[in-house]
């Protein structure tokens, strides 16, 4: 969800209200994909490397977060969905610590949709946590590890790898996101910045990834034979 402070920049505006305005478009995105019988919706919301940035920003979107976990789980409680949050809480105050264990809690048995928030989460922090579990819980499996005994691991265990990456503000990289999990992913990127990117941009992206032939390592052909 890029672009919320350039956003709030090109209109005079401290880049907070582009972090208040992102929370708008995520929450028609949830509702659009919960339309749409989306069965899993996974958000990059703070990244490991997001702590970098001015004392004051981080500390605003921190608070951010406590106010949308607090405004929006009876709205999910409502709407069937579960919340998952993934990523390191380490940093994280006691308070956010508390108010993620008890939104997931509240959550843990809905059936409708999956909405992961990746928060202090990065892709080589994940890998890298994944294999000191598995080394802990395995150690005697070293010399053969697969891939797949990493699995079990990793942040999204309880999720299939992502159809569709989306990624708003016109940057064409995935910066440290579920670096694992989109090995064959669809890439979409968009010049808009996440405020502008609602339900119409939404359909956009997923009638793009219609269009694309997914492979996974097989040519055409074997496809048309399976469809056959």
């Amino acid at each position: 969800m890029d672009g919320n402070g350039r956003w709030a920049k090109k209109r005079m505006m401290p880049r907070v209200y582009g972090h208040k305005k992102g929370v708008d478009a995520l929450r028609e995105v949830i509702r659009a994909c919960d339309e749409l019988k989306v069965g899993f919706l996974t958000v990059f919301a703070f990244s490991s490397e997001n702590w970098r940035r001015p004392a004051e920003e981080v500390s605003f979107l921190m608070g951010l977060f406590l106010q949308v976990l607090n405004s929006e789980i009876e709205r999910m409680q409502r709407n069937n969905i579960r919340l998952k949050i993934i990523g390191s809480r380490e940093k994280f105050s006691a308070e956010l610590v508390a108010m993620i264990d008890d939104a997931e809690r509240k959550t843990a048995a809905n059936t409708g949709l999956c909405l992961t928030i990746a928060a202090d989460y990065g892709g080589q922090w994940d890998i890298t946590q994944a294999t000191k579990a598995l080394l802990r819980h395995a150690p005697e499996k070293l010399e053969s590890y697969t891939p797949e005994d990493l699995i079990p691991y990793l942040a999204m265990n309880y999720a299939p790898d992502p159809d569709l990456f989306i990624r708003t503000g016109g940057e064409q990289r995935i910066s440290n996101f579920l670096l694992w999990q989109l090995a064959y992913t669809e890439l979409y990127f968009t010049d808009l910045a996440w405020p502008e990117f609602g339900r119409a941009e939404l359909f956009d992206s997923i009638a793009w990834y219609q269009q694309r032939e997914r492979r996974f390592g097989r040519i055409s052909e074997q496809l048309s034979e399976d469809n056959a």
